[in-house]
């Protein structure tokens, strides 16, 4: 049996997570919260002596930068790719929680439902953010049958990841938190996923924001 292994990092804190304003694919910048938690959590990673063969990230600088505290520890460099982004929410990025549900309540209303082919008006409908996420995973897990890979990408990225390991319906409410610079695993033994272990905040100073951006 040849088990893949992933572990699985969401990006440090950014202003707009701080504000509850939903980013999507806006490029917001870590914010000094977030470079610690990001140096915490790479520091954590050396601390238990993991050995990973590869690291991917989002190319989104939020989780660039996070995976730069990798790359500096490690020694090592990151593949980028834009196909481990956020969801795009469409007209909802940009907008607070608050003011998303003044300034577009039906839309705001239909993503809470998570409507699976809501698109959120020129964004991605779940179902597409889906096969995008799956897509991925798959390719990722078949470059590196065996191998075990550290991925940074994000919170309705990592949710979605989830999703696919523990076969958790798209429509179904969120069943799990996905904290800034959480470290989160999940394996594959060559037939089936597993979860093995979830939103392990222990390495930081401070509690984690969850995401919002599902």
């Amino acid at each position: 049996m040849t088990i893949t292994r992933f572990c699985l990092v969401r990006h440090g804190e950014t202003d707009w997570n701080a504000s509850h304003r939903l980013q999507g694919h806006t490029d917001i910048d870590l914010n000094t919260r977030g470079h610690a938690q990001a140096k915490q959590m790479a520091q954590a990673l050396k601390k238990m002596n993991l050995q990973f063969d590869v690291l991917y990230t989002s190319d989104l600088q939020r989780a660039a930068k996070t995976a730069q505290a990798i790359e500096a520890l490690f020694k090592t460099t990151a593949i980028s790719t834009a196909a481990l982004r956020e969801r795009h929410l469409g007209a909802l990025q940009g907008l607070t929680t608050d003011e998303a549900l003044t300034r577009e309540p039906d839309l705001w209303k239909s993503h809470l439902s998570r409507n699976i082919e809501e698109n959120l008006r020129d964004g991605e409908s779940i179902q597409q953010f889906a096969d995008r996420i799956k897509k991925t995973l798959e390719k990722i897990r078949k470059d590196h049958s065996g191998k075990t890979i550290l991925l940074v990408s994000h919170g309705g990225a990592l949710d979605m990841m989830y999703r696919i390991a523990s076969n958790q319906a798209l429509g179904a409410q969120k069943a799990v938190a996905v904290p800034n610079a959480s470290l989160n695993w999940i394996s594959h033994d060559g037939l089936v996923w597993k979860v093995d272990g979830w939103a392990n905040t222990d390495h930081l100073d401070a509690l984690a924001l969850d995401n919002l951006d599902l």
